[in-house]
């Protein structure tokens, strides 16, 4: 008996047929980043003191990084999700006052302040994501009046707290009091596996001084939470179905809302998350610095954004990568310190923050274009 199914019945759905190896790649959103890390990293080996790609010069560029890098995990995740949160920046600033106010000012204990800072935070984060939801405002506008208030509240309890001045020091001689504040001290300042590069400097591992010590003597905490946060969320938005509910929510609200999805519970926790991220980078700063002041933070809401767009997140929100936001806050950590290794003058940052900014949407919305086959 002769076949008689007609011809388009033996063509496969596109949408299961297997894509090349270059498609495949092209579809990941951190292409753009990895390209300008190998970019940024040639021209600095080209131009730069070789120190910089030495042990130390690696840790003092990957240490503002981390920082950075922190924020930009929480900003990529909310703008997958199809939000913006421009009020980082001054969060980490009111967190910063918030946690030094705790210790130094009211006395607390370390590990009490920390979880008043990350609560403070938390609530502010839930306080933006519910206005935005309820009033249906964009968040663009309604995390932009939050960057003003935040930070006018720094400035008026730093002054409150201070008696008028705008900066509140004493943290680290008040947060080291009891063993268990040495021991919350520990998880959030200072260096990692000291004993560790003290061993590597012994058998000639790494560079040390005449004496024997290592010239440097571990991994600074910020870099180990960093990397941590990049990998749990990593790991959290491609393989769980948390990660599957953001990207739904950033895709398509609506349908996504229709098939089952709490919206607005996802929504809601991105927001509360990204602020705890500028509450951690908050707490990392003021007990390294000692103190906190009213511009910590200043502008970091831009630049954690800047990072998040480099490692591939559409500013319409459904797509984006951790890791590429990842990439990016390392391509801006090597530019800020890298500027120091050569006669450049350093204030080229400025303009670097605003090209890369330019090319990386180029960038994204040519390739999305090329594999979508949009026109």
């Amino acid at each position: 008996m002769t076949d008689r199914s007609s011809p388009t019945e033996l063509i496969p759905d596109e949408r299961i047929r297997p894509a090349s190896v270059v498609t495949r790649i092209l579809r990941r959103p951190e292409l753009g980043a990895v390209l300008g890390l190998v970019i940024v990293t040639v021209f600095f080996i080209g131009i730069a003191n070789p120190v910089m790609f030495e042990l130390s010069g690696i840790v003092n560029f990957m240490a503002p990084a981390a920082q950075l890098g922190i924020l930009a995990i929480g900003a990529s995740l909310l703008m997958v999700g199809g939000e913006f949160d421009l009020s980082v920046g001054s969060m980490v600033a009111f967190a910063g006052l918030i946690f030094a106010a705790c210790v130094v000012t009211f006395g607390l204990p370390l590990p009490v302040a920390i979880v008043i800072t990350f609560a403070c935070a938390a609530a502010f984060g839930f306080f933006n994501g519910q206005l935005v939801l309820y009033t249906g405002l964009p968040s663009f506008i309604v995390t932009l009046a939050f960057l003003f208030v935040l930070r006018g509240l720094s400035l008026v309890g730093l002054k409150w707290a201070t008696g008028g001045a705008t900066q509140l020091r004493g943290v680290r001689e008040a947060a080291t009091d009891t063993p268990l504040d040495a021991f919350f001290y520990n998880l959030f300042s200072g260096d990692a596996f000291e004993g560790l590069f003290v061993w590597l400097a012994a058998h000639d591992w790494i560079a040390k001084f005449p004496n024997g010590q290592p010239k440097v003597t571990g991994v600074p905490v910020e870099i180990i939470w960093f990397v941590a946060l990049a990998i749990i969320a990593a790991v959290v938005l491609a393989r769980t179905r948390y990660g599957n509910w953001i990207f739904a929510s950033g895709g398509d609200a609506n349908a996504a809302r229709n098939s089952g999805v709490p919206t607005r519970r996802v929504k809601t926790s991105l927001f509360v998350l990204t602020a705890c991220c500028a509450a951690l980078v908050a707490i990392l700063t003021v007990l390294d610095a000692g103190s906190t002041d009213a511009r910590r933070g200043f502008q970091k809401e831009f630049e954690a954004i800047i990072a998040a767009v480099i490692g591939g997140c559409l500013l319409t929100g459904g797509y984006g990568s951790v890791i590429g936001a990842a990439i990016g806050a390392i391509i801006f950590g090597m530019v800020l310190i890298g500027l120091t290794y050569t006669s450049i003058d350093q204030d080229w940052y400025l303009v670097f923050l605003g090209g890369m900014l330019l090319m990386a949407v180029f960038f994204n919305n040519i390739i999305r274009k090329r594999v979508t086959g949009e026109r």
